[in-house]
């Protein structure tokens, strides 16, 4: 089990480290100067204060660098930047600082995929076999029979394993797309095969979303990363972003170093990922705002420079009893509609959000550390101070002191699905929680048997078994109850 180490970066450092345009009128300064210092979680607890500042965050949770960057009215409003890009080599990070955009990459991946429907390339419902060339899905009895179509690989409904890739460090030998698939050396991670029939039921699969890389490749008979840039990224005048996989030599200097939960960089400054399609973008806040504002207005029918509004609509519309969509988490917050993702690679963790209101409200936060906490904090203190509709209404919550000796009987490993564990440990006199491939965060206790998250809005139950000892837990979450088994 990981265990955090709080970082000591100086507050003079987090005020140097600190770039931004300085041609804002008075009114957005001082809405920044608001965000600055109303971040929050999703809940609060009964007498402590009600918002912090950016700079109490990053020196709590040990933020090397944060890039934040908002949008108001389907245009971009603000964005700034936040501490180290790289502490040993003491660069700041500013607005043009790349990231690893991890998981988000499938977002983007999403509309090279759809672009080739639209175009009548490929149909989304039709078997995959149908258009992959170079490597075949190995259907067998899991499947039942039942095909694996485009639109199940892009909602994570196809029923696949693999839930993510911890990528490999600088000098590793890479793997090809079909020996991942496979997984074969020298990929790192188990084969992409069917964990249940495709079509009934969420399950995140990165290697779904690998399929759908190979399948482009095949299709446009070229490199991935070239077809992205040319169909998706410039289309979107995402310039300074790419998919390239090791980064082009020209771009190092602008690319942040990634660091873990000891502070301590990762081996070659960051992991490489030749799962392109699922987690290589490299990218910054201000480029991805305009990916935010595209879909806005497509959505809404006021632009197509990739997809047009009749695709982009069913893009943004969720697979039945869930929030999947096609690249994209769609969920609505009272009478508000939003949609969003999420990343988690080595030493790199992000958020995007947008609104398909007329407000055209979104925000992108993104960070070079395995502890990603600040990122919720930072979105609600922007969706409080811009007044999103309903998105932040967070609970006041009163503490209770549970024994020592019930906490640890709760400390273990809980599945809740196929390649994917919730591991609870012990942290001082509360819990903590590490899902799959995403980082460890603190659990308060509202009883002696109920844990909720103050990063997400999430609720633990631990659950006795007929034998008296805790036999699963149940994660509440997006209106949802769902069982997690603990493990021997």
């Amino acid at each position: 089990m990981k265990t955090r180490v709080w970082l000591a970066i100086a507050l003079a450092c987090l005020s140097t480290g600190l770039y931004g345009q300085s041609n804002y009128s008075k009114e957005v300064l001082e809405r920044i100067r608001q965000v600055e210092k109303s971040l929050a979680g999703y809940a609060r607890i009964e007498g402590e204060p009600s918002g912090w500042t950016i700079q109490e965050r990053m020196l709590f949770h040990g933020t090397p660098a944060l890039s934040v960057a908002v949008i108001s009215g389907h245009k971009l409003e603000w964005v700034k930047a936040y501490g180290m890009a790289d502490k040993e080599g003491k660069i700041p990070a500013t607005p043009s600082t790349l990231f690893q955009a991890a998981s988000i990459s499938k977002s983007l991946n999403s509309l090279g995929v759809l672009k080739l429907v639209q175009d009548k390339k490929i149909d989304l419902d039709k078997d995959i076999n149908a258009y992959l060339k170079s490597w075949k899905f190995p259907y067998d009895t899991a499947s039942k029979g039942k095909t694996i179509s485009v639109y199940n690989l892009l909602t994570h409904t196809a029923g696949l394993t693999v839930h993510g890739f911890p990528g490999y460090e600088v000098g590793q030998p890479l793997p090809t797309v079909p020996e991942i698939l496979d997984g074969k050396k020298p990929a790192n991670t188990d084969a992409v095969r069917s964990a249940f029939e495709p079509g009934i039921r969420f399950t995140y699969s990165g290697g779904g979303t690998m399929i759908t890389q190979q399948l482009i490749t095949d299709v446009q008979k070229q490199p991935y990363d070239q077809y992205m840039r040319d169909h998706v990224l410039r289309k979107l005048g995402m310039n300074e972003s790419f998919y390239t996989v090791p980064p082009p030599t020209d771009k190092s200097p602008l690319l942040a170093t990634a660091y873990g939960y000891d502070g301590n960089p990762k081996k070659g400054r960051y992991h490489l990922y030749p799962e392109q399609a699922a987690a290589s973008l490299w990218t910054h806040p201000e480029d991805l705002t305009k990916y935010i504002i595209e879909t806005q207005l497509a959505y809404a029918g006021k632009s197509s420079k990739v997809l047009n509004h009749e695709m982009t609509q069913k893009r943004l519309t969720p697979f039945p009893d869930s929030n999947s969509a096609m690249g994209a988490f769609v969920s609505k917050k009272g009478d508000a509609t939003y949609f969003e993702h999420g990343g988690a690679n080595e030493g790199f963790r992000c958020q995007y959000v947008g609104s398909l209101d007329n407000a055209g409200n979104g925000v992108v936060v993104m960070v070079n550390s395995d502890n990603g906490e600040i990122i919720q904090e930072v979105v609600n203190a922007v969706a409080t101070v811009y007044k999103w509709p309903a998105y932040y209404t967070p609970e006041v919550k009163r503490l209770v002191v549970v024994p020592d000796e019930l906490l640890s009987e709760y400390v273990g490993k809980y599945e809740l699905g196929p390649d994917f564990m919730l591991a609870i440990s012990k942290k001082g006199n509360s819990l903590a929680i590490e899902p799959t491939g995403q980082a460890i965060s603190d659990l308060y206790a509202e009883s002696s048997t109920t844990f909720f998250s103050m990063i997400v809005n999430a609720k633990i139950e631990f659950v006795r078994g007929t034998s008296g000892g805790i036999d699963k837990l149940i994660l509440y979450q997006n209106g949802r109850a769902m069982d997690a088994k603990r493990k021997p």
